[in-house]
């Protein structure tokens, strides 16, 4: 299995499409991590980028993200990807939490302004 998280120094961006980078974690299936890549995020908003085609490419089944617009939730699902939303703190923490069992997707979406001027209810 592999999963997909936004980052940003190491920490859960809390804003999917515009991390600076995607933390790529391959897990067993007794799922202990297996190896750890970096994948660039594309530049711009995440519901208008082909990001979610690319991670689906590189194999990614599930993304575990902080705050995602409707139209970015949309768009990875599509994709065939799986959302779990609400998710902060270390990357690497979090996939041990998530690979034990105990991370669930929130089922909120991010439909406010940010600092940036840019709305995410998209």
């Amino acid at each position: 299995m592999k999963i997909a998280v936004p980052t940003r120094n190491g920490m859960v961006d809390n804003h999917f499409g515009h991390c600076d980078y995607y933390t790529i974690v391959t897990l067993s299936d007794n799922r202990a991590v297996l190896s750890t890549t970096h994948f660039t995020a594309p530049k711009g908003c995440g519901c208008k980028s082909n990001v979610a085609t690319e991670l689906k490419e590189m194999g990614v089944s599930v993304l575990l993200a902080g705050n995602m617009g409707q139209g970015a939730v949309n768009k990875v699902t599509a994709a065939g990807i799986e959302v779990v939303r609400g998710c902060s703190g270390d990357v690497l923490q979090l996939i041990n939490s998530y690979a034990s069992g105990l991370v669930a997707d929130s089922g909120e979406t991010c439909d406010h302004t940010h600092d940036d001027g840019h709305v995410c209810s998209h």
